[in-house]
This record gives C-alpha cells, sequence and structure tokens, in this order.
C-alpha cells in the first residue's frame, strides 16, 4: 500500500456495529454475504470455506462459516461467541461484532454491542418479531446504541411480499416506542441471495430505500460522541528526562470527551488543582485542538500532582464526583452476585474498591418487568444495583457519556470481570 493511500486508511471514519437476532435468523450468513460481495475476503479464505461447504455436503458455499469460527459453532451452526471481523470501503473502515441469539450469551451480546455505533437486529421474514426481538432491541436500548438497523431477512421464503414487509416493520415499531431507541430504520433483505445487502434486489422493486451497506457507509454518527464535556482519563504519565526533554512531565490518555485546545483552563480530579494547558502533543506533532477518541498527551503550565487513574476536565465543566453509584448492570460470572461482597471496579483508567449495597430490582428480558422481591443474581441477569466506593470516583451517566458512564466489576480473588454496569 503506497504511503498516501495508508495515510489516507488511517484517517478514515471507523463505524463499530454488532449484529444480532435470534437462532439461524441468518446473522453470520449476512455478514459473509456482506463481506462477500464487498470484495473483503481474501481468495484463499474463499477456497477454504468453499472446502468446507463441501464436507458438509452443501449445495452451495456457506457464507456465515466466514464468522463461526469455533468447531461447535460450525457443528451446531450457531453463533456462540463474539466474533469481530474488519473490512472497508472507499469511505469508512468497520469492524463488525457478530454475537450470538442465544438468551445464555446475553452478556456475549452485552460484550460486543458495549462499543457499537450501530445494530443490525434480524428479523426471520416468516416469524415476524419474536421474543428474541424484543430482548435484543431492549439491550440496545439500554447500552444506548444510537442507530438500529432492522433487516428483515429471508424474504425469498416469503416471495418478497410488501405486505410481509410492512406487517413486520409496523409490528416492531409498536413495541419500540417503549425503548430510548434515536434512529431506527428498515431493510428487507435475502442474505443468502445477497438481496438489498450490497446490491440493490430486483426482486423487491416495491422498495425504494437503500441497501444495508449504503446506509453503514453513509449514516451519521459525528454526532454521536458527546462533544460538549470535555474529559481526558489520565491512563500514564511521560517524564523522558533525558538531555532533549529534561523537564518534560506529560499526561497521556485517549480523550473520553469534549474538545481539549491549548491555553484551555483546566481542573485536575480528584485534587481539584487548577492549570491551564500547555501544550497537546502526539507522537508526530504538537496540536492546537483535540477532540473525542483522540490518544494525546498533554502538559500543563504548573507543575501539578498528577496520576494514574485522575482525570482532566475543563475548570467550569466538571463530571459528578461520588462514593455512591447507582449501576444498570449485566452479570457476567457464573458464581452469583454477592450481596454486601467486596469487588473491584475498574473504571476508565482508575481502579477502586467497592461493595454491592443492595440489588434494586432485576429486569425480566422476556417481559421487561421489574422484579424488586428477587435479589439473586446470577450469570446473564440484567438489573439495578447500588454500590459504594472506597473512595470517589469521577463520572458522567452512561446516558450521556458511554465511556466515563461505564464501568466493570472484578472479583478480587479471581480477578474474573463478573460484571458490567452502565452509571445511571
Amino acid at each position: 500500500m503506497e504511503e498516501n493511500n495508508f495515510d489516507a486508511y488511517l484517517n478514515m471514519e471507523l463505524l463499530r456495529f454488532t449484529t444480532a437476532g435470534s437462532v439461524d435468523d441468518g446473522k453470520s450468513t449476512l455478514i459473509g454475504r456482506l463481506l462477500y460481495d464487498s470484495k473483503a475476503i481474501f481468495e484463499d479464505q474463499m477456497e477454504a470455506i468453499e472446502r468446507a461447504s463441501l464436507g458438509r455436503g452443501e449445495e452451495r458455499v456457506n457464507l456465515a462459516l466466514l464468522t463461526d469460527g469455533l468447531r461447535a459453532e460450525r457443528e451446531q451452526g450457531i453463533t456462540i461467541d463474539v466474533a469481530y471481523r474488519y473490512f472497508a470501503t472507499p469511505r469508512r473502515k468497520f469492524i463488525i461484532a457478530d454475537t450470538p441469539g442465544h438468551i445464555q450469551y446475553t452478556r456475549n451480546m452485552v460484550t460486543g454491542a458495549s462499543t457499537a455505533n450501530l445494530a443490525v437486529i434480524l428479523i426471520d421474514a416468516r416469524h415476524g418479531v419474536v421474543e428474541q426481538t424484543i430482548r435484543h432491541s431492549f439491550l440496545a436500548s439500554l447500552l444506548q446504541i444510537p442507530h438500529v438497523i432492522i433487516c428483515i431477512n429471508k424474504m425469498d421464503l416469503v416471495d418478497y411480499s410488501e405486505e410481509k414487509f410492512a406487517e413486520i416493520t409496523s409490528r416492531f415499531l409498536e413495541f419500540a416506542a417503549k425503548f430510548d431507541i434515536k434512529d431506527i430504520r428498515f431493510v428487507p433483505i435475502s442474505a443468502l441471495n445477497g438481496d438489498n445487502v450490497v446490491k440493490r434486489s430486483t426482486n423487491m422493486d416495491w422498495y425504494d430505500g437503500p441497501t444495508l451497506l449504503w446506509l453503514l457507509d453513509t449514516i451519521y454518527i459525528s454526532s454521536d460522541q458527546n462533544h460538549i464535556d470535555a474529559r481526558l482519563p489520565v491512563q500514564y504519565i511521560i517524564r523522558p528526562q533525558n538531555d532533549e526533554f529534561h523537564d518534560y512531565r506529560g499526561y497521556a490518555g485517549r480523550i473520553a470527551g469534549g474538545i481539549f485546545r491549548k491555553g484551555d483552563k483546566v481542573k485536575v480530579l480528584p485534587s481539584g488543582f487548577v492549570s491551564t494547558i500547555k501544550s497537546i502533543d502526539t507522537f508526530e506533532k504538537s496540536l492546537e485542538v483535540a477532540t473525542s477518541s483522540q490518544s494525546v498527551t498533554i502538559t500543563l503550565e504548573d507543575d501539578v500532582d498528577v496520576s494514574r487513574g485522575d482525570m482532566i476536565v475543563k475548570e467550569n465543566n466538571v463530571p459528578t464526583v461520588s462514593q455512591d453509584v447507582d449501576l444498570m448492570f449485566c452479570w457476567f460470572n457464573p458464581k452469583p452476585l454477592q450481596l454486601k461482597g467486596r469487588y473491584v471496579l475498574r473504571h476508565t483508567s482508575n481502579e477502586v474498591k467497592c461493595v454491592i449495597n443492595e440489588v434494586i430490582y432485576k429486569v425480566d428480558i422476556n417481559t421487561m418487568e421489574r422484579n424488586t422481591t428477587d435479589k439473586n443474581v446470577t450469570l446473564n441477569e440484567i438489573g439495578r444495583m447500588s454500590i459504594r466506593t472506597q473512595k470517589p470516583i469521577f463520572y458522567d451517566s452512561y446516558r450521556k457519556n458511554r465511556i466515563t458512564g461505564s464501568v466493570i466489576l472484578v472479583d478480587e480473588a479471581t480477578n474474573e470481570t463478573v460484571c458490567a454496569g452502565m452509571i445511571v
């Protein structure tokens, strides 16, 4: 790749999206079709899945084998783990998280969807809206995924019926009104045959909307990030201590929100010291302005004591600072939640011990009802809890900022991640 082309590739906008749907709705086939039709598969990969398809006695190439990487997945024809795939078009780079549809893998979907800009939810045109559709839509809402594309798949098995498409669309919109999803689109597709995935379908001339790839390529995501509340969780202190940079002291991290400019008045938390930004540096050059998701090193005019886990914010725009935090959570571990149990909370670059004070309610993700009586939390269950941390943490609500509003809990004894949380 030529240097100019490589630089252009690095600077392309990145869209992360996740797929969800019931078992056999065709998620893996859809991703395989997307990769195949957009010329994102290498020749040897194609040859490998052709051989695997023949070995299974299938009549045509099974594109689902591109993403179902585990042997158990291929044997059962289902997705178990989150499979990540990467591809690019001339406009954008993409990271796909292919997440499993089974209820027992709810935690896997939460993991795959936690960083997504967009969710592609599949519905089998023969079955319409089912329990899993509602469950995955609820999770998309809970995780504050800004854009949702509903792909009504297997249209070839309902004779490409416009009436069936309209019926499913209407049914979905009925219950979607209860959820907090900002942007919903509908596309009728056949992943197996490629209708409306990358190329427009001649079988559905009644549909005048965009194909799935065109939507993925053009959907507006720049406003999805929080550009108002400036937050830099400090990950590392840079002190070269060499002749060229003898007195250099920089605070490195990835900007979690907002915009920082050279000369801005900033406050360091938790100390509360105020200073002015002296420089904003990257490996290649110094910047006048840095925005959300950029990795930078900030130097300050004053000698301020800053450590890993501290946060640099604007002087007049600070996050909530508290030891008492309410979370919506998904429990990740087979070992049940221990009330008053001690865990390690990891939040941005900060780490602090905490105690779970109370399980406020659990959510039945089949009915969306809150259960305030049963406080026993086991694997894959979702609910709301209150915790108390050993020392104050500085955070925004998850709705306001998905980075500074998310946490994980780690078991002190085993070092296993037991829970993902979204600060209410």
